[in-house]
């Protein structure tokens, strides 16, 4: 209970873009902030969620729009918008992406292409037109990662490729803003409940429409939505939420070859990529 009240005081008031806030986490993100009195701007490319999303708060401080995060115009004009709206941005949390299920060998460089422009170019764009705001207020930039951020994984090759440069990247302007007063960081969860592997791509670059994973042994988007706050609030460098997630970081650190086996043994089965 004081964990929540803490939270509810640190955001209270705060502006906070959260890309991508119309499933899963992003939607779980926004629910919690609203709740806790922040003013949020959010973007989706699905109007009809947005439309459901506003909806839903009817009397809250929240500000939607339409808009592709791989289109640098997109993030223009919603980051022109929002600073429209509310005079400014504390917050920007980069959590809009996609995955992809394919292997290599046998996938279009559409995949590559495509994910790449969603996960590391949107965050690029969306924090590049917020980044005088967040200096001016001494805000923070977060980017949502993930363990194939630190670990690559089979079948997900270009999501890893994608996670790996938002990290690198973060990092990087971590250390430039530092006299800004800037805080940077990056949070890793593991598997969550949420539409991106219903979302993710196949070999053609096309949606896949469905996931062969068992949800119901998932952490739920609210409860890591509750972690990620609670991360932001007491500016963490980053984290990694899960046990196993935690397992294999230090695995794929100190006994990489062990860590190649482990991660073959999971991802495939009987020969199969699992999807």
């Amino acid at each position: 209970m004081n964990q929540i009240k803490s939270m509810a005081a640190y955001f209270k008031d705060k502006v906070v873009v959260v890309t991508g806030g119309t499933d899963g986490i992003g939607k779980a993100l926004v629910d919690a902030l609203l709740l806790q009195g922040a003013k949020v701007a959010t973007c989706g490319r699905n109007h009809d969620k947005l439309y459901l999303l506003q909806s839903n708060h009817p009397s809250a401080y929240l500000h939607t729009m339409v808009a592709d995060v791989s289109n640098e115009s997109d993030c223009r004009r919603f980051i022109d918008m929002t600073l429209r709206m509310f005079g400014g941005i504390d917050i920007i949390i980069n959590n809009a992406g996609i995955s992809m299920r394919a292997l290599f060998k046998e996938a279009s460089v559409d995949v590559m292409r495509k994910v790449m422009d969603i996960n590391f170019m949107g965050t690029v764009y969306c924090t590049k037109f917020a980044v005088d705001s967040i200096i001016a207020r001494k805000g923070t930039i977060v980017g949502i990662s993930s363990i194939a951020g630190y670990r690559g994984l089979p079948g997900r090759s270009a999501y890893s490729a994608s996670k790996f440069a938002l990290q690198g990247w973060l990092e990087a302007i971590k250390t430039e803003l530092i006299e800004d007063g800037v805080h940077v960081m990056w949070i890793c969860p593991g598997f969550t409940t949420s539409n991106i592997r219903r979302a993710a791509l196949n070999k053609d670059a096309e949606v896949n429409g469905e996931s062969t994973m068992d949800e119901g042994k998932m952490m739920t988007a609210e409860e890591c939505a509750s972690h990620i706050l609670d991360a932001i609030a007491k500016k963490k460098r980053t984290i990694v939420m899960t046990g196993t997630g935690k397992q294999t970081v230090f695995l794929n650190k100190f006994f990489p070859k062990f860590a190649d086996k482990m991660v073959h043994r999971f991802y495939f089965k009987k020969g199969e990529l699992i999807k």
